[in-house]
């Protein structure tokens, strides 16, 4: 079983100086030298440096106190996750789906050996806490592939310790500077030792970024954000981090959404069939979060409602409904990360970024060619307002709410994705837009909540138990609809008043 930590650091240059006397540093009250540790890392990466790539660090490690697999992601800059699996002589299964997106079907190589030798000091509080462990390495790497070479450094690592407070590296920071030692310029051991092993005539640069100037500039920047997010939120999503499911789903939203809205842009010859793939996608992972949304909602009116109104085990039947759901979803959407239509998809959107099928109007200029695609969006949705407005209360309004909802989430993106060539007309129209989907998926909540009301009412029933506070429930989200019936006319009065697109 796979184990995570939240691992918060800095490194800096050494000149085999040793350590500076760190004992001045507020809050240290002993510095504790805990021996020299040797330590001995292989790193994996596919041929053509994938996980380097995305700053993303795969290694097996024998020596110290944390001996085996360790799999880091990036977080923030000196921060990263730092995902643990015992030694085995092959990578555990557990670490090799979190990298599935981005390794796919290519082969994992040694790529890199770092040798260390770890001279380590705990710096403690008066108290025996420790506060953070400090480390001189002195390093020696070596290149596994061909024509690969060695290079050799010493390095100092200040690592917080588990829970402390991240300021405290500000003052050990401060005083290492005192001392004369600078940050290190490259973010981690396996960054340095790939540039410094490398031969110079394999070295590769990087292309200058390029400001978006053309309307395909800008619509490609989007789509790329996209397939970014996608990639990089699938190990959150296999770990089950708490809101990872839903930023994946509005990820795959907006790309499809972008497909549609620019389709003077891009070929949607092309587009779409990425696009019913990506529509797959949304729906799977959509089983979890529908889920997730009404359990959630459920919930909260479960705690807003006097005890008196209480009649039954309602928690209880909430509980095993909530788990049955979660349960069979959470297998299955493993499943489908792991299957051949997912990984076919994420090379689809490789593809696509890499090989863009731009149209003609690609060239034009985000003024033209995006701003008429945005107003394109929202004359459609103003219809669909409209129309449900002029319907009476029921399912038919319901229905129209639902897709004016939908439409209200397409005009959004295609602002966002203008935003960056059109400026705060935009932006404004896509916060607009944001509170007009908030105001219309309350709505679409309360249908659905009160469909699964009416499902656990009748289980309960058959059981013998009271429904009384199914009922409650269930007249409270009826009051709940109608107040947003009552309330987008003036809402929706007001987002056409501030169109400005």
């Amino acid at each position: 079983m796979a184990d995570t930590k939240r691992e918060i650091e800095r490194k800096y240059e050494s000149e085999d100086s040793g350590l500076p006397d760190l004992t001045g540093v507020a809050g240290v009250e002993t510095v504790v030298d805990k021996g020299v540790a040797h330590l001995d890392a292989t790193y994996y990466d596919t041929p053509d440096e994938r996980l380097a790539a995305a700053a993303i660090t795969l290694r097996r490690r024998t020596g110290g106190s944390d001996a085996g697999w360790h799999l880091k992601f990036p977080v923030a800059p000196g921060v990263r996750d730092e995902i643990q699996a015992p030694l085995s002589d092959t990578l555990p299964r557990s670490l090799a789906g979190l990298i599935r997106s981005r390794v796919r079907d290519a082969e994992l190589l040694p790529v890199v050996r770092l040798l260390s030798d770890r001279d380590v000091r705990d710096l403690v509080d008066s108290e025996g806490r420790l506060l953070a462990e400090v480390s001189v390495d002195a390093v020696r790497a070596e290149r596994l592939t061909v024509d690969g070479g060695t290079a050799q450094w010493t390095e100092l690592e200040v690592e917080l310790a588990d829970g402390g407070d991240p300021a405290f590296l500000d003052k050990v920071d401060k005083r290492l500077r005192k001392a004369g030692v600078r940050p290190s310029k490259s973010a981690s051991k396996l960054a340095r030792a790939l540039a410094e092993t490398t031969p110079k005539k394999k070295r590769r640069k990087q292309p200058a970024a390029r400001e978006p100037v053309t309307a395909g500039d800008h619509v490609l920047a989007y789509v790329r954000e996209q397939r970014d997010a996608i990639v990089t939120l699938d190990p959150a999503v296999r770990q089950d981090t708490y809101d990872s499911v839903h930023r994946m789903r509005v990820a795959t939203r907006r790309m499809r959404s972008a497909f549609r809205s620019y389709g003077k842009v891009l070929d949607r010859t092309v587009t779409d069939p990425i696009g019913d793939e990506l529509k797959w996608l949304a729906g799977e992972l959509g089983v979890d979060r529908d889920a997730e949304v009404l359990t959630e909602r459920l919930t909260a009116a479960l705690d807003e409602l006097p005890r008196t109104l209480f009649s039954g085990p309602i928690r209880t039947r909430l509980r095993t409904w909530t788990h049955a759901r979660r349960g069979g979803s959470r297998r299955r959407l493993t499943g489908v990360l792991d299957s051949k239509r997912y990984l076919a998809l994420l090379d689809a959107l490789d593809a696509l970024v890499d090989d863009p099928p731009l149209l003609e109007a690609a060239a034009g200029q985000p003024e033209k060619v995006i701003a008429k695609a945005v107003r394109k969006d929202f004359r459609k949705l103003s219809g669909l307002v409209e129309q449900a407005v002029a319907l009476k209360p029921g399912q038919d309004r319901d229905l129209a709410l639902h897709e004016a909802r939908k439409k209200a989430k397409r005009t959004r993106y295609s602002a966002e994705a203008a935003a960056p060539g059109l400026g705060s007309p935009a932006s404004a129209l896509a916060k607009s837009m944001k509170s007009l989907q908030s105001l219309l998926g309350d709505h679409q909540d309360s249908v659905m909540t009160r469909q699964t009301l009416r499902e656990l009412s009748a289980v309960a029933h058959a059981a013998g138990e009271s429904s009384f506070t199914y009922g409650v429930l269930y007249g409270r989200e009826e009051a709940a609809a109608a107040a947003v019936e009552r309330d987008l006319p003036g809402a929706w009065q007001e987002v056409k008043g501030g169109m400005q697109v």
